[in-house]
């Protein structure tokens, strides 16, 4: 028979595991942006040894072969719905950081929570955005007609969207419940 867990072990285990959580956000975030621009800079290593692919490839474009302006312009632009991302990864590391300190329930933590959903939100939106955008930009050296436009919405983006707006909703409700907390103190 094994005797219960002081809520101080419990706390101490929570307390670690959200450090280690806030350690592999930022290492996720980190990863991210090198996979992206690695992505386009060394597109036949990359490829090698994980299944990513950026947008000149999935165009059947070589990279290699674009103008200087248009590689860096193409890098740019496919980086700004990860740039978003990034943000909410960095709101996700600073809301273990608060879980890791025992702030669970502080209004502080519902609003890094709220982020990583706004967050969310942007990244979809910015990626619908950038997609088309990026297509015009990598085929604009094209002859007229073989110009490209690639626009897409789907079932993914519809559900990270749902995603977003449940975190931003349950966010809110938790800073709605540490204010309710907040001012049961002050009666006590």
């Amino acid at each position: 028979m094994t005797a219960p867990k002081t809520p101080d072990l419990q706390q101490d285990r929570i307390a670690q595991a959200s450090q280690r959580m806030a350690s592999v956000t930022m290492l996720l975030l980190i990863a991210m942006l090198v996979f992206s621009i690695g992505g386009w800079l060394f597109p036949q290593e990359f490829t090698h040894f994980c299944d990513y692919t950026n947008a000149a490839i999935q165009l059947g474009i070589d990279p290699a072969s674009l103008p200087l302006w248009q590689l860096l312009g193409a890098i740019v632009i496919t980086n700004i719905p990860l740039l978003a991302l990034g943000y909410g990864l960095y709101q996700l590391r600073a809301l273990f950081q608060r879980y890791a300190r025992g702030e669970y329930f502080s209004a502080a933590a519902a609003i890094h929570l709220g982020r990583v959903g706004q967050s969310l939100a942007w990244w979809v939106v910015l990626g619908v955005l950038c997609q088309p955008l990026s297509s015009v930009w990598l085929t604009i050296l094209r002859p007229v007609g073989h110009r490209l436009v690639n626009v897409g919405f789907g079932s993914s983006e519809v559900v990270s969207l749902f995603m977003a707006a449940s975190i931003t909703v349950i966010a809110r409700i938790l800073q709605r419940a540490s204010e309710v907390d907040a001012e049961n103190r002050q009666f006590v």
